[in-house]
């Protein structure tokens, strides 16, 4: 149970969303174009944002200046999947004038870089500790 569960939550964040559209061969040049430092860091910056919910932001010791490097860093990061990267690609979703175009494509790139944290050890087991609070004798009841 524990790996079905583990699962179905790390499909919400990570369930790709695959067509033969502009967007997406968007996305996969410029997933294809990110080594394993970007994407970590994609991640950092992903996991920056969220803290700063005002619910959330009491447990984190993220500063200012950490979002501000972070953001800078992305700026610079998308600036070059764009320009440089797939600037044929993302020229074909602009001048599509297709409005979510772009964002899909950021989606799954943000998709992948939630992969880059989701994937490591100490962040699943920490999603799956909730298991042990569940009462599993419930929920069988529930295929009978």
């Amino acid at each position: 149970m524990k790996k079905i569960l583990l699962l179905v939550l790390m499909s919400t964040f990570l369930a790709p969303s695959f067509a033969n559209t502009q967007s997406d061969q968007l996305a996969s040049c410029m997933v294809d174009s990110l080594n394993g430092k970007e994407r970590k860091k994609l991640a950092q910056w992903i996991f920056f944002a969220m803290s700063a919910h005002p619910e959330i932001e009491v447990y984190s010791r993220v500063t200012q200046e950490n979002r501000d490097e972070t953001d800078q860093y992305i700026g610079n990061l998308l600036t070059r999947l764009l320009t440089k990267d797939c600037p044929e690609q993302a020229s074909a979703v602009l001048k599509s004038s297709n409005s979510t175009g772009m964002g899909n494509a950021f989606r799954l790139v943000g998709q992948v870089a939630m992969r880059e944290l989701m994937t490591n050890s100490n962040v699943s087991n920490a999603i799956a500790n909730f298991e042990q609070h569940m009462d599993s004798a419930k929920i069988s009841q529930l295929s009978q």
